[in-house]
């Protein structure tokens, strides 16, 4: 869902950026069929070159423009979205909506709700009204307010399970490498210990048009500037030029990271993350000296925030000196403490400490990181192969991906869609893994993976990745 911050690789400057993309993407083609291997993505009349690649929402994607432009394309109409998410373009790429003089460098993408992130240093935000703080809004306000409390309750009676676009209940059908679908029924049993309304989120049933707010600028303090911005569920945070996360949206689970179960967040609070401690000996996974220290607290390494990513309900965040914070839901293992709680405020995974992590993307129920010496750490829910360890248990302490094809590789960005996850690597490919029943792995086929698998994209030079709910889209250099 967030790639992670830095926004791809530099590299040797090439002619040509082009963008691909495959996986479902209903309106992307006329028969709304998935696409199976990477197609290149055409870029709207009067633009002339492609920037970066934000990945999307559910059956929606958004790339930007070398002008500044946030392009989107993809039907949302029957994937219990208002059209305002997408921008009403279908399946042709198109400019959204935002005022002229937006210039656009970076954009996220939740469930059902967007953030774009200007030159300026402001936020424009819009999808589901209780993703959406109050701020100035610009289009036509008038297609029916409904209150929060509203949207909350008609969001709580959509369907709780969020498996297929089409298909409710139904499992992958493309004869998974790691095993049937006796995957899922541990999930299940998982799932039963969560209320309805906590998993409205993750539905695909209908929602009115009612539900969806327009585009709004955010309204945050005085001289706060905003550098990048990342979309979970029904939760956003917000990364400012000098290091500081702010937050608003959904609560329930602690990924807002403000020490409680706040339900909803309606206007952006700081979230503590440096000021927040960990517990030197919490994970039995390591550890790290001082045997007698059981209890004592240390302050997390690091000044500052550098990356921000959100999960369906979990978000994670970097240090300047590369810790890694995670918090919120953890009933998959996702936030890598050793245990299946949820972390209510910014907590340290104590077993990364001493490696530095550059980078890191959450999905529905996993969470990726890399490090400055390009390796793969995974943790969190593995019933599709998202984890890439080679087998389909969860991880609730960070993994090392070990996968023959990483060897002597080093990873570069990384994003996770739903249940699936893309690397980029320093030397331009890309790896995908997990779950493929609708081609979001670009390899050709609907066969889930549970090991890094490298995606063929001949004679271009992978820069950026973005993953979206159920599609991946890549930013490439080609020579021309």
């Amino acid at each position: 869902m967030n790639v992670d911050g830095e926004g791809g690789q530099e590299g040797v400057k090439m002619e040509e950026k082009l963008v691909f993309m495959w996986g479902y993407l209903p309106g992307a083609l006329p028969q709304r069929t998935p696409i199976l291997s990477p197609v290149v993505v055409r870029l709207p009349q009067g633009g002339t070159s492609w920037k970066d690649v934000c990945g999307g929402g559910c059956g929606f994607a958004m790339a930007i423009s070398d002008s500044g432009k946030l392009i989107t394309w993809g039907s949302t109409d029957d994937l219990g979205q208002s059209y305002v998410t997408s921008g009403k373009h279908g399946e042709m790429p198109e400019p959204f909506p935002l005022p002229t003089e937006a210039v656009i460098v970076k954009a996220a993408a939740g469930w059902a709700h967007c953030a774009a992130v200007t030159a300026d240093g402001e936020v424009y935000t819009w999808g589901w009204k209780e993703c959406v703080p109050s701020g100035k809004v610009f289009g036509d306000p008038s297609t029916g307010a409904s209150t929060e409390k509203d949207a909350l309750e008609k969001q709580s009676l959509l369907l709780t399970e969020q498996v297929s676009p089409r298909s409710h209940g139904s499992r992958s059908s493309g004869g998974s490498l790691s095993g049937g679908d006796s995957r899922g029924s541990d999930e299940t049993t998982k799932r039963r210990r969560v209320s309805p309304g906590k998993l409205a989120a993750e539905s695909s049933s209908s929602v009115d048009e009612t539900l969806s707010a327009f585009p709004c600028l955010v309204t945050l303090n005085p001289g706060v500037r905003i550098a990048s911005v990342a979309a979970g569920g029904r939760h956003t945070l917000a990364l400012s030029d000098v290091g500081q996360v702010w937050g608003w949206g959904y609560g329930g689970e602690g990924q807002l990271g403000l020490g409680s179960r706040i339900r909803m967040v309606s206007s952006p609070h700081p979230v503590p993350c440096i000021d927040s401690s960990f517990n030197k000996d919490r994970s039995m996974g390591l550890s790290r000296g001082s045997m007698g220290s059981e209890g004592q607290s240390f302050r997390v390494p690091g000044n500052y925030i550098k990356a921000i990513a959100c999960g369906g309900r979990h978000s994670a965040a970097i240090t300047d000196a590369g810790a890694l914070l995670t918090f919120g839901w953890g009933l998959y293992g996702q936030c890598g403490q050793g245990s299946t709680d949820d972390e209510l405020s910014p907590t340290c995974v104590s077993s990364l400490l001493g490696i530095r992590i550059e980078g890191v993307a959450a999905g529905l129920w996993h969470t990726i990181c890399i490090s400055a010496d390009g390796d793969v750490y995974a943790f969190g829910g593995n019933q599709f192969g998202q984890l890439g360890t080679g087998a389909d248990h969860a991880e609730t302490l960070p993994r090392l991906l070990d996968a023959p094809s990483l060897e002597n590789v080093h990873a570069k960005v990384v994003s996770c869609g739903a249940r699936h996850t893309a690397v980029v690597t320093e030397d331009g490919n890309t790896f995908c893994w997990g779950w493929n029943k609708y081609g979001q792995l670009g390899l050709g086929d609907v066969i889930d993976r549970n090991i890094p698998s490298q995606v063929p994209i001949d004679g271009c030079v992978a820069r950026n990745v973005a993953c979206g709910w159920w599609h991946t889209l890549l930013l490439a250099e080609s020579p021309t």
